[in-house]
């Protein structure tokens, strides 16, 4: 097997045989190339922005895992993740009739709660309270991230299989049409 199949946009993972991606700018990248509908193209930029700033503070989690440091990247991580939560509240009905949009709603929510508790840890007040800062777990980071991402990428997957479905009743109900029309056909041919 090649190493990307002609029906995935995703790169094909040769040991597993399974679209994978490996970053968040990969993330990213596949979301601007594989929406078609205006909202799922807004909100996948979004993720992508999201994306972006969560490998930010990922990057500067690898050099010093001082909360204090990180605090400016998970100020603009928060405002970002803020303005991403307003526009999937802004999603049509459409998209808040799925299970899936209340599960990444909380999971933006979860997300913004734990980067404030990460941000209060590394206040001055709280590192002289506690005696240290508590520093911000690599590992936990991210995995929330990629949690948090996954949740919108299963959402934004459930609501384009719902809109082809529901391309697909329509495509059904014409071709039932058809095949309506050509039995009348037959039967006056039949009744002659």
């Amino acid at each position: 097997m090649s190493d990307s199949s002609p029906n995935s946009a995703l790169p094909i993972n040769p040991s597993t045989q399974l679209p994978s991606i490996q970053s968040f700018g990969e993330l990213s990248h596949f979301l601007r190339s594989a929406m078609a509908d205006e909202e799922s193209l807004q909100l996948a930029d979004g993720m992508g922005g999201l994306a972006a700033s969560i490998e930010a503070v990922l990057s500067g989690l690898k050099r010093a895992a001082d909360p204090a440091a990180q605090a400016p990247a998970l100020m603009d991580l928060m405002t970002i993740l803020r303005e991403h939560r307003a526009l999937v509240i802004a999603l049509s009905p459409a998209w808040r009739g799925l299970y899936e949009y209340a599960s990444y709603l909380a999971a933006l929510n979860n997300f913004r709660v734990l980067i404030g508790e990460w941000l209060l840890a590394a206040t001055p007040k709280a590192a002289s309270a506690s005696g240290q800062i508590k520093a911000i777990s690599f590992e936990d980071f991210e995995l929330v991230g990629w949690r948090t991402l996954g949740e919108g990428m299963l959402l934004i997957d459930m609501y384009e299989q719902l809109a082809g479905k529901e391309a697909g009743d329509s495509t059904a109900a014409a071709f039932d049409e058809v095949r309506a029309a050509r039995a009348r056909t037959w039967w006056e041919r039949l009744r002659g």
